[in-house]
């Protein structure tokens, strides 16, 4: 513990002589803490003891006696860390007031018990570049993992993980549900649910029998699991998210040889918005409002660049089908269902024996549009998309980093990155730094919200080039083009009005400006065997390929012959034509640009028809058995 020289320098500390509480720590007996008031020796005291009397003197306001206890306590052993990821979840919650009707009761009770971010972007406008940056440390500028068609193991395979980290320093990583990007990375964990060998990282689902229910699919670019719906079932029926807090509440309400890092994934609100009829009963369809931020004629201002990205077929598509309201209605009952599935994480961690020992940081990987800016989906540079849920709890005498922990109630404005959570959550832990970390420990605004903190967020798109820069009042963006946007959120926190082209702010653009990004990594391409298959449809003899239906943004597919012939690549146009494309030899490889819908035949060399492959939604490979 500590030396006589170290307890004397303790006492001297202002005010010691005058508080009545036992603020001296001795040695530890039997999992007591020897301790003495005003200098004089006292009975044994509690850790749990110890706490409460430091709460008493931080809010009496006592703080040079606070400090003196600080100084001289030690914990039994590190915080715990329980990490909570939620998926597709923007600014919709009570505390942030994205929505006047989002629910959310347990999000804004954790946020009421530590420090809220209001401020908070992620690294990138998808699932994995935000997800990969968060857990690796690393930003896509740095990587190169820009978007979601790109395999984090990949683009990083020597990359240490957040858990894997924290268990090669005395912790047990354990996870439950979406953490990463549709796999688990077994050899970063020492325990999931469910079982890390599958790299499925979701337990059973319900889904309807019959799909779609309410959304029918506009053509082959749509993404078939954009739809919504109520199920008549119980949330342990539905199972999902619900099987996930089963698992992590379990391992909160038991002890552990070990401290924990536990990791939680909450897959709702993900699409599909398929949840039970009790969380759709809350939003009435004929109450649902529009979204705050949605203004009519919003892209007017924008530059040729955000006027390509704003509007896009889904929010079209949505509003012929009469569908707006019921998208909205989809997405606050799987909000609520989420915020459900996170008390009872929280209530497990309160009834447990971890409650005074457990950090807490719940975030989201990004955010939404449901119809601002003409966009429905996420992949945009504007705040709908880039800002996000944070908030960290830290109970007090718990973290080496932060021993106070925070203050409830705390609101933090200045501008954060999810990046920033690596280098966080090792300094309260007292974990060494991890070298290659890029963002900043939020530890000085855990301690103070209103602390001096002159950094911007940066939110990368999904090449390299483009970004969007979040500062504590302004927002700037950087399309990949050239094209630029400029907001004063402070006043205009729906980016309704750009002030890039106003002589006025030329200075705050150029500011801004410098203080972006300035060199970028190239972006890997992912490996044929990582990209989606498409289903083989042999042919028989008299028989044909269908007609294309091209309809959608072009990208590569790529075809590989694995038969022991050469074989003919046919496009099959739009009349049922066939249109060649080049013979592909034995083992050969042949990448080929097409769109959603398209269709390509593949013949034998004597112009036999042996199949074909329809095209989906997005990047794929082909392979002719």
């Amino acid at each position: 513990m500590y030396s006589d020289e170290a307890l004397l320098s303790h006492q001297v500390l202002r005010g010691w002589q005058s508080t009545p509480f036992f603020l001296g720590v001795f040695s530890e007996k039997d999992g007591f803490y020897e301790s003495f008031a005003c200098g004089q020796g006292g009975k044994g005291m509690s850790r749990g003891l110890f706490l409460l009397l430091l709460v008493g003197l931080l809010a009496r306001g006592d703080l040079a006696c606070a400090a003196g206890a600080e100084a001289v306590w030690e914990a039994e052993r590190p915080p715990n860390v329980l990490m909570i990821a939620v998926d597709d979840l923007n600014d919709w919650i009570g505390v942030l007031g994205g929505h006047p009707q989002a629910h959310t009761p347990n999000f804004d009770r954790l946020a009421a018990s530590g420090v809220l971010f209001t401020n908070a972007h992620c690294p990138g406008t998808a699932c994995n570049p935000s997800r990969s940056a968060v857990m690796t440390g690393v930003s896509p500028a740095t990587s190169g993992l820009y978007d979601n068609g790109q395999k984090m193991r990949e683009v990083l395979p020597a990359a240490e993980l957040l858990p894997k980290y924290f268990s090669r320093h005395g912790y047990h990583a354990a996870g439950s549900g979406k953490i990463l990007h549709y796999f688990i990375d077994a050899d970063s964990w020492d325990d999931y649910f469910p079982e890390a060998a599958s790299e499925n990282p979701f337990p059973r689902t319900l889904y309807p029998e019959s799909r779609p229910v309410s959304l029918p699919r506009g053509g082959p670019w749509q993404y078939e699991e954009t739809d919504w719906g109520p199920l008549d079932a119980t949330d342990e029926e539905f199972g999902g998210d619900w099987l996930v807090s089963e698992w992590v509440g379990q391992q909160l309400t038991r002890e552990h040889d070990q401290p924990f890092f536990l990791a939680c994934g909450l897959y709702r609100p993900h699409e599909p918005w398929f949840v039970p009829q009790a969380y759709f009963d809350r939003f009435p369809l004929d109450e649902i409002q529009l979204p705050p931020g949605y203004k009519e004629d919003d892209l007017d201002d924008l530059p040729p660049e955000g006027k390509r990205r704003g509007p896009n077929r889904y929010f079209a598509h949505i509003r012929e089908q009469g569908q707006w309201k019921q998208g909205i209605q989809g997405y606050l009952a799987s909000i609520a269902f989420a915020d459900a599935m996170l008390g009872r994480v929280l209530d497990a961690l309160e009834a447990g024996p971890h409650a005074v020992n457990t950090i807490v940081v719940l975030w989201s990987d990004h955010g939404w549009h449901l119809g601002e800016k003409q966009h429905w989906q996420k992949f945009s540079p504007w705040r709908a998309v880039t800002r996000v849920p944070l908030m960290v709890r830290v109970p007090p005498g718990v973290a080496p980093g932060l021993p106070r922990g925070t203050q409830a109630g705390g609101r933090c404005a200045q501008p954060v990155n999810l990046l920033d959570l690596f280098p966080t959550l090792t300094e309260l832990a007292g974990l060494p730094h991890k070298a290659d970390n890029e963002g900043r420990s939020l530890v000085p605004l855990l301690g103070d919200p209103a602390h001096a903190w002159d950094h911007v967020s940066i939110t990368y798109l999904e090449q390299p080039g483009g970004y969007a820069l979040s500062a504590r009042d302004w927002r700037y963006i950087r399309h990949i083009g050239g094209d630029e946007e400029l907001y004063r959120t402070a006043e205009d926190p729906f980016e309704w009005t750009n002030l890039a082209e106003n002589p006025e702010h030329e200075q705050t653009l150029a500011d801004l400006r410098a203080r972006g990004p300035h060199a970028f990594a190239e972006k890997p391409e992912p490996a044929d065997g990582s990209l989606p298959q498409l289903a083989w449809q042999p042919l028989r003899a008299g028989h044909t390929p269908p007609a294309s239906r091209p309809d959608g943004t072009p990208f590569d597919v790529v075809f590989l012959n694995h038969s022991e012939q050469a074989v003919e690549l046919h496009w099959v146009d739009r009349d049922g034509g066939l249109k060649p494309y080049g013979l592909i030899e034995p083992s050969g490889r042949k990448s080929q640009q097409t769109r959603p819908g398209a269709v390509w035949a593949v013949l034998a060399n004597d112009g036999t028809p042996l199949g074909y492959f329809e095209v989906g939604d997005r990047k794929a490979r082909a392979v002719v058995p």
